[in-house]
Formats: structure tokens, C-alpha cells, sequence
């Protein structure tokens, strides 16, 4: 697909969730035809999050940038509604799931280094882990591709009295490590957020440092990724969005938006719920493209696709890969209560989409559209 870039830059002030649903009557906006320029992507986002706007579908932020220089931003609704503070290009929106990619990439480093090998058993790192069977049988391999056999934790994590008050990854383990495995390792493919919650324990043991330093140190640092890091929003974090949600504690549907406080936990870790903005992510996609955080070999052991996750995508080391019409994309989403984003590396054509939401719904049509437009040929 041939286009010809202009230095515009669209700008205004104004995940994949769960709850995001097809409407039979959604905005119905035709892709731009002909040869496509950043002024027909412009007008054609502006109309797609208008219209989503207009139904009070989207509220947070979109970037899209060709070879690390961005060709569209714009931000658009709340980040606080109670005093109608708008969010900005630079707001903070949490990550959802979307961590995971900043663990992965902790991994490769270390086995890039030479501290562990992708088939080394949970044991050899975590020799008093309290599960025998996570000690014995779980690979590195199995904890970075879902294959593991653990579960997620938020059953456990929103019936805890205390947690609103677990902060470190122990805590978080804490939850379900003595949990019998839900099959055997290496069995099949299902999503987990208490594996990356035991790759954080690896990381800690192996860099003898916090998780969160680790991460500071080796990957939002080096990357320039300033407005990036598991906050604990009990905390008054500055420029940062409060969610917003239709879903109930129960998962019941709700008429109204309600704030997401209570349905999510206070501060993020190895699995998800960091905070980040599209300019961080649009950082954090050069620094994998140019190996400023890994060599190309890593890197390219980190995003190649291990496992089946559905008919169109792969899972690698905490990074998802599908090909679209021949172009390879790379990244990952992130949902929960008043929580949808994603990152999209298009690795082919050097594009990147970074969409963010305090809303749990609305980014769904927006990387679909986004997608089907930036691989057309």
C-alpha cells in the first residue's frame, strides 16, 4: 500500500473490555478511498471518535505514528467528570493487561544476559515456592505463553478483606499459589494473570531488586517512557484519569457510569494495572524497534507467535502476533472496569496505534478500523 505522508499532526483537546459490544446501529464511518494520506486519516479518525463520542462510547486518547514520528493524536473526553478535567495527549490511562509486554520484555533480558533459559522450571529460581507442582512442572516457556496451567486472580483479589492494601508481587502470589494447576503444563493455551505474577518473583530473585525498579531501571527508563509505572492511585498522582464503568462488583450491567475505585486494585504489577500514556507507548515501540532493550534476537524470540490464542493471533512471550494481509503485527491489549487500551506494532510498514480509555468500551472499533485501513493494500 503505497501513502504519502504529510507532517500534519491532527490535534484537538477534548481494549479490548469485555464489555465492548457490536450495536446494530454503531458509527457507521467509510474508509477513506484512494491513495491515503495523514490528512484523509485525520478527517476519518475525527469522524470515527466523534461518532463514538457522540454516543458517549470513547473517552481517552489516540495516537498514530509512522516510523516513531506521529502522524495523528488526539484526546477527547474526562479524565474527571466530578470537575470536567479534560483528558490530554499526556494524561495517564491504566495499562489493563498491558504490562504484561513491559515482564516479557524483563524475561528476554535476563535470559539474554544468561540468567535463565526460556525451559528452566520455576524450581531452579524459586526453589521454596509453595507450590510443588508450579516448582516442578512449570517452565519459564509455559508462565510467558499462558500454557502454564495457573488461573487469574481476581475472584480472589476483589473477596480479599485486605486488597486494597496488597501492594508487592508476594502479595499478589500470596492470592493463589497453593492453587492446584487447572491442567498439565504445556496442555493448551489459557489466559492467566497469576503467571506473570510468578515470572515478577523470577525477575525480583534474579535482579535481587522490587519488580518495579527492575522495570524503572531496564525497560521504562532506558525507553523514555516518563509518565510510566505501576502507581498507587491511593495516592494523588498528577494528570492521571479516573475509569469509568458500566459494569457493577457483581459484573451486573449498570444504567449509569460509575467510577472503577472499587473493581480494580489500587496499585499494578507483573500481570497489569500500570498507568502509561500513548506517548509513553509510542516510546516504548521504538526502544523495541531500534534493541535499545533487546538485541534483535531476543527480540525477535520475544514476538514470534508460540501458541494458537484464537483463529487470527498467536501468543508469544507476553506480546500477541497476528498477520493481516501480509503485514505483521505485533503489541497487546488491556481491559478491565473503566479500563481499555492497546498497542499495535505494525512491524511490516513501521506504522504504530496506541489507543488509551477510561472507559471500558469503544477501542474495539477503533483498532479494527485502524487495522483494516493501515494494511490495505
Amino acid at each position: 500500500m503505497k501513502i504519502v505522508v504529510h507532517r500534519l499532526i491532527a490535534m484537538s483537546l477534548v481494549i479490548i473490555a469485555a464489555t465492548n459490544c457490536a450495536h446494530a446501529d454503531e458509527p457507521n464511518v467509510p474508509l477513506p478511498q484512494g491513495t491515503l494520506t495523514s490528512m484523509k486519516l485525520g478527517t476519518y479518525l475525527d469522524e470515527l471518535i466523534d461518532s463514538l463520542v457522540a454516543r458517549d462510547e470513547f473517552s481517552g486518547s489516540v495516537m498514530v505514528a509512522r516510523d516513531g514520528e506521529p502522524i495523528y493524536k488526539r484526546a477527547v473526553g474526562d479524565a474527571c467528570e466530578r470537575y470536567s478535567v479534560a483528558n490530554k495527549i499526556d494524561t495517564k490511562f491504566c495499562l489493563g493487561s498491558m504490562n504484561k509486554m513491559f515482564t516479557g520484555v524483563a524475561v528476554a533480558q535476563l535470559a539474554q544476559e544468561g540468567k535463565l533459559s526460556f525451559d528452566d522450571k520455576v524450581g531452579k529460581h524459586l526453589p521454596d515456592y509453595p507450590n510443588q507442582d508450579v516448582r516442578d512442572k512449570v517452565s519459564i516457556h509455559h508462565l510467558l505463553t499462558h500454557t502454564a496451567g495457573l488461573g487469574l486472580y481476581w475472584k480472589e483479589l476483589l473477596t480479599n478483606p485486605g486488597w486494597a492494601y496488597l501492594h508487592s508481587v508476594q502479595d499478589y502470589d500470596n492470592l493463589t499459589n497453593e492453587k492446584p494447576l487447572l491442567f498439565e503444563p504445556g496442555e493448551r493455551f489459557s489466559y492467566s494473570n497469576c503467571g506473570p505474577i510468578v515470572l515478577g518473583l523470577v525477575i525480583e530473585k534474579l535482579s535481587d531488586m522490587s519488580y518495579d525498579d527492575y522495570i524503572r531501571q531496564n525497560v521504562t527508563g532506558p525507553a523514555g517512557m516518563i509518565n510510566t509505572d505501576c502507581y498507587d492511585i491511593k495516592q494523588p498522582i498528577p494528570n492521571m484519569a479516573i475509569g469509568y464503568t458500566k459494569r457493577g462488583f457483581y459484573g451486573e450491567l449498570l444504567d449509569d457510569w460509575t467510577l472503577n475505585w472499587y473493581l480494580n486494585p489500587p496499585k499494578g504489577g507483573p500481570a497489569g494495572g500500570g498507568y502509561s500514556t500513548v506517548e509513553d507507548l509510542l516510546r516504548f515501540d521504538i526502544a523495541l524497534r531500534d534493541h535499545t532493550l533487546l538485541n534483535r534476537e531476543f527480540l525477535e524470540i520475544l514476538t514470534t507467535g508460540k501458541v494458537d490464542r484464537n483463529e487470527t493471533t498467536r501468543y508469544a512471550y507476553l506480546f500477541e502476533e497476528k498477520v493481516v494481509n501480509g503485514q505483521r503485527i505485533i503489541g497487546h491489549s488491556g481491559s478491565a472496569a473503566g479500563v481499555s487500551a492497546t498497542l499495535a506494532m505494525h512491524m511490516t510498514s513501521g506504522y504504530t496505534i496506541a489507543i488509551m480509555s477510561n472507559y471500558d468500551r469503544g477501542i474495539a472499533q477503533l483498532r479494527t478500523k485502524l487495522e483494516e485501513l493501515l494494511t490495505r493494500e
